[in-house]
């Protein structure tokens, strides 16, 4: 009987792949000034949307590799948890970045959206949930 674990490699490398491409996506919506794009002086309803994106493919690819990271073992139960918890942080992210769109926000419908510091409250705190959730899902022990 052998100690070895059946990894993906495909699936390790391709949620690496993705979470990098999310990455990108959300810091070219967050700091479209750094890639030459910025084309307003308030965060408008397009960069509320790439970034929002952004952050959902991010989620994916953690999802992907670190699920991948498992290999044949069975995950722990801090890892069920931190993989919902990644789910309800992007959650809580997405619609409270969408706040204005839903009319839940300080600019509602037929203002213009804008992404204020109580949405930016909500979406650090949503991001800091899907850090927890990540960090849980990580495998720390080699045999389980």
């Amino acid at each position: 009987m052998s100690n070895e674990i059946n990894l993906s490699g495909t699936q390790i490398r391709s949620g690496f792949y993705t979470t990098l491409v999310g990455l990108f996506i959300f810091v070219l919506g967050a700091k479209p000034e750094w890639f030459g794009a910025d084309r307003s002086p308030v965060v408008g309803f397009v960069q509320i949307v790439v970034f929002v994106i952004g952050l959902a493919i991010l989620c994916v690819g953690g999802y992907v590799g670190l699920n991948a990271l498992w290999g044949d073992y069975e995950r722990s139960i801090a890892a069920d948890i931190g993989f919902r918890l990644v789910a309800t942080g992007y959650v809580l992210a997405f619609f409270t970045a969408m706040a204005d769109l839903f009319g839940m926000g300080t600019q509602p419908l037929p203002e213009v959206p804008f992404f204020g510091p109580v949405q930016a409250l909500g979406m650090e705190i949503g991001q800091g949930l899907i850090l927890l959730g990540f960090l849980l899902a990580i495998r720390y022990k080699k045999d389980l």
